[in-house]
């Protein structure tokens, strides 16, 4: 019994020293799933030549001509070759790279450091047995109070995090181990890649539905460090007492917003987030978006406004930019924040420090320096806007056509931009599996002719059955509050300029700046994809392909009807019940499960306070537009059915 106990000691104590030295040393550990792992789909062959969104196959003889000078291509005018190498690191980036945002989301941020820890994490996942999950439901760590609601210590949460089978790391969030501390990251998979609940395989390109984002963060001990996310009207209305005062950039007295008031005032609204929407948009209005899926190729213009439509791949490497040069790191708007925000740099940098929960972050008024001054001491990327790998383009700090967040995502090392065109590269391959529930395929062939008789065709049309506009927000007939809100870039909107894709990172001195082509763009909508000028902002037309993994519906992602007919957000996703596809689809054609839908999420206080309705898009195929009950269920097969390009 001794010499067991004497063991035991020896194995925990090198246990100890293994994780000690693994907290000193840099590591990053992240799923990439293999063959076995992934539930199998036809992939779509690209290999070629991108330029401006112009494609040029690999086997054509423009591609030979182009390849004739010097042996390559002219990437220093824009052009991105598209081969092996680059597909393999688009898949790397896709479940493995974080471009550094574990350091504002778990020092900063907090996202690990309250209620929900690592190590409840590991232990749900070491308690599914390699059995895989679409929903980690993890014990809380400490009670907590958000928005009149307490969780209790123990209490199993739904986070929505998906773990394959097989697998003992969640997917799209890489540990990351350095300095003595373990942080904890995200990247594009956690959104954009799911596990089929079927078969635990994971399922590429399609969207975490289920993913409860909102509460992740409100859970955080520094929720206020994504407040430009929330619907706070002005930081003024958070002061309790001029205690907090600091000096701004203009050399003025100024105070900060109390810490606490703001947090939860922040933790209330995230809370409200339905499960599988993300806000994506700074404009201190919540506006979560549904999560959108990654069957990209010929989906262009890409975002839910349609914003990223110039550039590499039909705008969609200005797309993939976008979760890590805005919404991974706050800090990185500080340079803008009174153009878009109203707040001077330093009170806005000064809110989103003074709650960090790794203390070399956390700004206190009484230190008596400008919160930059303090930031800068701290910055472990001085060189970069805020603490992510972001690279300033030639029109920073405006936003631009191509560079709608005003900052590219690019690591040390690599070719500026080269990431993001990789990943957009590698997601432009990708085709959703055939759906679990079986399809009448002669019914589906039937559907097909009532989708143009009853009108569908003249939005989604073509082979990625998307007519690739954007429709303005009163014509859909949507909650106009997320339409508009990319209306205040018009205030530092530059010129769509890059440097050119074969540029080293970082940046030498004298790089080619190169112009990149907006002629081709309609004017009009630009606007409407930005809500500039009059315009009241606008939605894109999405491709339909891959439905029978992206319920619920709509923009808002508010077309939502469970396998029983539970109709809406707060009887389905809501409560861990997985929206049916079939059953949404239908709410989505049919008024009178439509009308059903809209009331039971008008019921709902929460969803109210984040502008999520369910309206829009009155195009119907039921009998009052004279379809019959078979016509109407054709239709829903060959919906389901889209699953390839």
């Amino acid at each position: 019994m001794k010499k067991a106990a004497i063991v035991l000691g020896v194995a925990v104590l090198l246990l100890f020293a293994v994780g000690a030295a693994l907290l000193l040393r840099r590591g990053e550990y992240a799923l990439v799933p293999d063959g076995e792992t992934i539930k199998p789909y036809q992939a779509s062959e690209r290999t070629g030549i991108d330029w401006w969104g112009r494609w040029i196959d690999a086997d054509g003889g423009r591609f030979q001509t182009l390849s004739a000078e010097n042996g390559h291509p002219p990437e220093k005018d824009g052009a991105v070759v598209v081969d092996d190498r680059l597909l393999l690191l688009g898949k790397e980036v896709f479940y493995k790279e974080t471009f550094g945002n574990e350091v504002f989301l778990t020092d900063i941020m907090g996202i690990v450091d309250g209620p929900l820890t690592l190590a409840n994490m590991a232990q749900a996942i070491a308690a599914l047995k390699g059995e895989g999950t679409t929903n980690l439901r993890v014990p809380l760590a400490e009670d907590v109070t958000i928005g009149g609601r307490t969780y209790k210590k123990g209490e199993l949460i739904d986070t929505g995090i998906d773990v394959p089978k097989g697998a003992y790391l969640p997917l799209g969030m890489p540990i990351v181990t350095g300095g003595g501390r373990v942080r904890v990251g995200i990247s594009c998979a956690a959104c954009h890649a799911t596990v089929d609940p079927e078969t635990k395989r994971v399922v590429e390109g399609a969207p975490n539905n289920d993913l409860n984002a909102g509460l992740l963060m409100a859970l955080a001990t520094n929720s206020t460090a994504y407040f430009t996310h929330a619907e706070i009207k002005s930081l003024a209305d958070y002061i309790r007492s001029t205690d907090r005062a600091i000096v701004d950039s203009r050399g003025r007295k100024a105070v900060l917003p109390d810490p606490e008031r703001l947090e939860r005032e922040v933790d209330r609204i995230f809370a409200s987030w339905p499960r599988g929407n993300f806000d994506s948009t700074i404009d201190l209005k919540a506006n979560p978006a549904q999560i959108p899926d990654s069957f990209t190729r010929g989906d262009h213009p890409y975002g839910w406004s349609g914003f990223a439509a110039a550039g590499s791949f039909h705008g969609l490497a200005a797309f993939s930019n976008n979760v890590h040069a805005q919404n991974a790191d706050s800090l990185a708007q500080v340079e803008v924040s009174d153009e878009l925000f109203g707040i001077d740099k330093e009170v806005y940098l000064g809110t989103i420090l003074q709650n960090a929960a790794n203390p070399r972050f956390r700004y206190r008024p009484t230190m008596k320096e400008k919160p930059s001054v303090f930031f800068a001491k701290a910055d472990p990327t001085p060189k970069a806007v805020g603490v992510n790998q972001l690279v300033a383009p030639p029109q920073f700090p405006n936003v631009s056509l191509v560079a709608p967040d005003g900052l590219i995502a690019s690591e040390p090392g690599y070719r500026f931009n080269e990431q993001n065109n990789a990943v957009a590269a590698w997601q432009n391959t990708l085709n959703p599996p055939p759906p679990n529930k079986r399809v009448d395929k002669e019914r589906a062939a039937k559907g097909r002719d009532v989708f143009v008789r009853a009108g569908c065709i003249r939005c989604h049309a073509g082979a990625y059955l998307t007519n690739n506009r954007v429709i303005a927000a009163n014509v859909v007939g949507t909650e106009p509050s997320r339409a508009k809100a990319l209306k205040k870039t018009e205030n530092i909107f530059g010129e769509a300029v890059l440097y050119a894709p074969d540029t080293p990172v970082p940046i030498p001195k004298g790089a080619k700046v190169v112009n990149v082509p907006t002629d081709h763009l309609d004017p009009e909508q630009i606007r409407l994809s930005f809500a500039h000028g009059n315009s009241p902002g606008g939605y894109k037309v999405p491709s339909l392909i891959g439905l029978a993994w992206s319920a619920p519906y709509l923009h808002d992602g508010g077309v939502a009807v469970g396998p029983n007919g539970e109709p809406g957000l707060s009887s389905t996703v809501q409560k861990g019940i997985a929206p049916d596809a079939r059953n949404s689809l239908r709410a989505l054609i049919d008024r009178t499960w439509r009308e059903r839908v809209i009331a039971a999420n008008a019921a709902d206080p929460a969803l109210k306070a984040v502008h999520v309705t369910g309206e829009g898009h009155r195009y119907w195929i039921d009998r009052q537009a004279g379809f019959t009950k078979e016509e109407q269920e054709a239709v829903l097969d060959y919906l389901l059915s889209l699953t390839s390009r």
